[in-house]
């Protein structure tokens, strides 16, 4: 028999976890104190504030592609997750927030520190669930864990009262991996694949948009295969610069409002649209009444709620970007689409003249911000992970820095949370330790999480801190 606290920290072992970040308090504090018998097994980071725990489970999560886990307490401690829940639900990613709660009870008692945190999260989760019981521990973590990683990715939290910390239960590892009514990846319509097939092949002037789902779904190697097939060229969303390798002929940039010039003047331009793990956010939009109304539109996603959300999609491909591409790409017949390509140049070229050069090789003043991320991209051999902060310093390192590798931009792409950037680069030095991580933020960012700086000093990791004020 253990207790409920050691159920808990048995089942994150039996899940692969090994590093957890987090911020003790009283209604959490028996999971502490079973924690520290179980330190050679599970690493606790102990940030400042609890907004930073989840900030740096989701930078662990979006560079390792694994669950981030962050542990706080009650009350305060609980709402102070909340900013970084709602950026891991906007952006698809994967972490698992334990909150601690008074005991079962005290529960509707307005007791001290008590928030009723599940009707607060569910809006902005994929399960939120009070563990009340030692004996649904296993069960709660397992399916949990399932959730989070599943289908489209996002957060779930776990609000566990105090009795079932203490309780004691026979610990048997679950594993939970169906869900009644849960559908996280439907099958794809082959009729519809089909008819898609065909109206890509047939096209004159095809233009993919690559977003972060190619990604989460593991398919960069699915994309550049259907793009080369069909010579089709492609820009990427914030999310998706990494998706594809930023020095590849057929990636012509990024999209959208502060993206480049050929990619959105195309965009009003192709005969289909082929969006691939995208949401057509409106920052990649702009105004929808007259975005790409000349274009047929297909739209690869996991998530049926993004099909004809804010684009009228023509043909709907559900499923995961690795099995729908791969399926699509033996659809299609080799092709070439040289004029099509060449057309980009006039605006590459006006781009380049007018923006890109001056910001890059300025004649006079003082050095840019575009220099200083052109400059450290190329110390870097192009392959750092480059985290930022959210403002003029987010879009300036996405428009300057370069990608080779995958799984190599961490930013918040939809709250746009200032803040974020400290604490997720933390993150991203524990999941992926041996890449160098590169952090561009402002100074307002920067103050809004800098006592995180005391959690990289404590944790002896290496952030290279870029502040572009």
């Amino acid at each position: 028999m253990v207790t409920g606290s050691e159920a808990l920290i048995k089942s994150l072992i039996h899940e692969g976890v090994k590093t957890v970040f987090g911020y003790p308090g009283g209604q959490i504090m028996p999971v502490y104190d079973c924690l520290y018998d179980y330190r050679k097994e599970l690493r606790h980071v102990l940030v400042r504030h609890e907004q930073g725990a989840t900030h740096a489970a989701q930078g662990y999560a979006r560079v390792s592609g694994k669950v981030g886990v962050c542990l706080v307490t009650s009350g305060p401690g609980a709402t102070n997750t909340i900013t970084g829940i709602g950026d891991a639900m906007l952006d698809s990613t994967p972490i698992v927030v334990i909150a601690g709660q008074v005991g079962a009870e005290l529960l509707g008692t307005d007791a001290f520190q008590e928030i009723d945190l599940v009707s607060v999260t569910q809006p902005i989760t994929k399960w939120s669930y009070q563990i009340r019981r030692a004996e649904d521990i296993a069960w709660a973590i397992s399916r949990a864990f399932y959730i989070a990683r599943s289908g489209r990715p996002g957060p779930v939290v776990l609000d566990f009262v105090k009795n079932a910390q203490n309780e004691k239960v026979k610990f048997i590892p679950r594993k939970v991996d169906y869900i009644r009514s849960y559908v996280p990846v439907p099958e794809p319509n082959e009729e519809v694949l089909c008819q898609a097939a065909e109206l890509i092949n047939t096209a004159k002037r095809p233009l993919a948009l690559v977003g972060q789902g190619v990604e989460l779904g593991n398919a960069q190697k699915e994309l550049i295969d259907f793009l080369e097939k069909a010579d089709i060229p492609a820009g990427c969303t914030l999310l998706g610069l990494s998706a594809l390798s930023s020095f590849h002929p057929l990636n012509k940039g990024m999209l959208g409002m502060h993206g480049n010039l050929a990619t959105n003047v195309k965009t009003n331009e192709c005969d289909v649209l082929i969006a691939i793990g995208m949401r057509f956010d409106d920052r990649v939009t702009g105004n929808l009444k007259t975005y790409a109304k000349q274009a047929k539109v297909i739209h690869f996603d996991i998530d049926p709620s993004e099909i004809d959300k804010n684009v009228k999609t023509d043909f709907a491909i559900i499923g995961n970007c690795k099995e729908t591409l791969s399926a699509m790409t033996k659809k299609l017949t080799e092709n070439s689409h040289t004029e099509w390509k060449e057309s980009f140049r006039e605006s590459e070229e006006k781009e380049s003249v007018s923006v890109i050069h001056p910001e890059l090789h300025p004649t006079e003043g003082f050095i840019t911000m575009g220099e200083v991320v052109h400059a450290v991209s190329e110390a870097t051999k192009n392959e750092a992970v480059l985290v930022t902060d959210v403002g003029q310093n987010q879009i300036i390192a996405a428009r300057y820095f370069r990608f080779t590798k995958q799984r190599s931009i961490v930013t918040s792409g939809g709250l746009g949370t200032m803040g974020f950037g400290l604490p997720a680069a933390i993150g991203a030095a524990f999941g992926a330790p041996d890449r160098m991580i590169c952090l561009f933020c402002g100074d307002g960012g920067l103050q809004m999480t800098i006592q995180e700086l005391g959690t990289i000093m404590e944790a002896g990791i290496s952030v290279k801190i870029i502040l572009l004020n």
